[in-house]
């Protein structure tokens, strides 16, 4: 009965988010707090799988006959053609995105690796020295923990991820990291603030960690290395 409910719950809450001119419904209880969840995680996996013109009013739909134990409106062979279509779309979508993000990445790190100041590794990566330490700084190896503050950026200015804006720095280890930050992370000294940019290959590479990082993105983040902290810390 309590799952019944629940399930029933889920349902009218998203029929009601994606209800044409209705009121939004309230979020206090954990069981409209739990739905409304439901649908974030959905909606989440959709657009990382590159399906963000799914019709909202469509799902709730299936959702509702889902839970219902109704019949379903359309047959296995509508469905199977529908999904093969739906999933060309989204394949021919994520190779364009994936040729496009290469092409301008590449370009920004031509442009970037011309720019005084900034220096290329034999890896590939670019770093610039904003702010050097007092020169006597230790450097991190690749088994210590640091703790750093720092923002990623795509090359458009988007940011992903921000121990800045959040107000505090973050503590990691080196080598549980991108291989493009255990690279800077080691070629860094205590106190100093880099800008540092990073190919796809000392990234993600052709995959796509979250909805906002696309495939082949260079990756731009501004890092403070604060101090390097045991293990046993």
């Amino acid at each position: 009965m309590k799952r019944n409910l629940l399930a029933a719950s889920v349902a009218i809450s998203i029929l009601t988010l994606v209800g044409c001119g209705e009121k939004e419904p309230e979020l206090n209880t954990p069981i409209q707090q739990a739905s409304y969840g439901i649908g974030l995680n959905m909606g989440e996996s959709l657009l990382q799988d590159g399906l963000d013109d799914i019709d909202p009013k469509a799902l709730a739909l299936g959702m509702q006959d889902a839970l219902a134990r109704e019949t379903p409106r359309l047959d296995d062979e509508e469905l199977m053609k529908a999904f093969s279509e739906l999933q060309k779309r989204a394949e021919d979508r994520a190779r364009k995105l994936a040729s496009d993000t290469l092409e301008a990445n590449e370009k920004y790190l031509t442009e970037n690796g011309q720019r005084d100041g900034v220096t290329t590794t034999a890896s590939g990566l670019q770093y610039e020295v904003l702010e050097s330490g007092d020169g006597e700084g230790a450097k991190p190896t690749e088994t210590d923990v640091v703790t750093v503050h720092y923002e990623g950026r795509l090359v458009d200015g988007t940011v992903f991820d921000s121990s800045i804006r959040r107000g505090e720095p973050t503590q990691l280890p080196v080598n549980g990291v991108i291989p493009g930050w255990v690279e800077a992370l080691q070629l860094m000294e205590v106190g100093d603030k880099w800008k540092v940019t990073i190919p796809s290959e000392l990234a993600y590479g052709d995959r796509s960690p979250s909805p906002v990082i696309p495939p082949n993105s260079v990756l731009v983040f501004d890092m403070e290395l604060i101090s390097i902290d045991s293990l046993e810390n």
